[in-house]
């Protein structure tokens, strides 16, 4: 897939995003984030997974630990939820840590507990 179009595909889950945030506001769990941007996904006609298992690779051995991607669309990009007072550093580890393990190249980390959704979107590309 070129880089244009994980741009948009990118541009078109952040559009969706937008659409829930600008819906339900700040103040929801991620539970309720996380069943209306699948809808609104849907409805955009984007096929999506949800809850995907990730293995951890260690020393050539897949283990299942529990790690789950929150959402994945086009089974191309990642999607990781929160519903929380800020992003940190182990947020955004957790998604470089979800692309790597995913073998998948793209990445979005969505805080919905912000005023304004532009401020709580991060973007990752290995």
């Amino acid at each position: 897939m070129s880089e244009y179009l994980f741009q948009e595909l990118s541009q078109e889950i952040i559009g969706a995003a937008m659409e829930v945030h600008s819906f339900l506001g700040p103040g929801m769990l991620e539970s309720a984030y996380e069943e209306c941007l699948l809808s609104e996904l849907k409805l955009r006609g984007l096929k999506v997974d949800r809850q995907v298992a990730v293995p951890v690779v260690y020393k050539d051995s897949k283990l299942d630990c529990g790690y789950r991607i929150d959402i994945l669309v086009e089974n191309k990009i990642i999607v990781e939820l929160k519903a929380i007072e800020a992003i940190n550093e182990v947020h955004e580890a957790q998604v470089l840590t979800y692309l790597r393990f995913s073998k998948h190249k793209v990445g979005l980390l969505i805080n919905f507990n912000v005023k304004s959704l532009k401020t709580g979107i991060r973007r990752f590309i290995l």
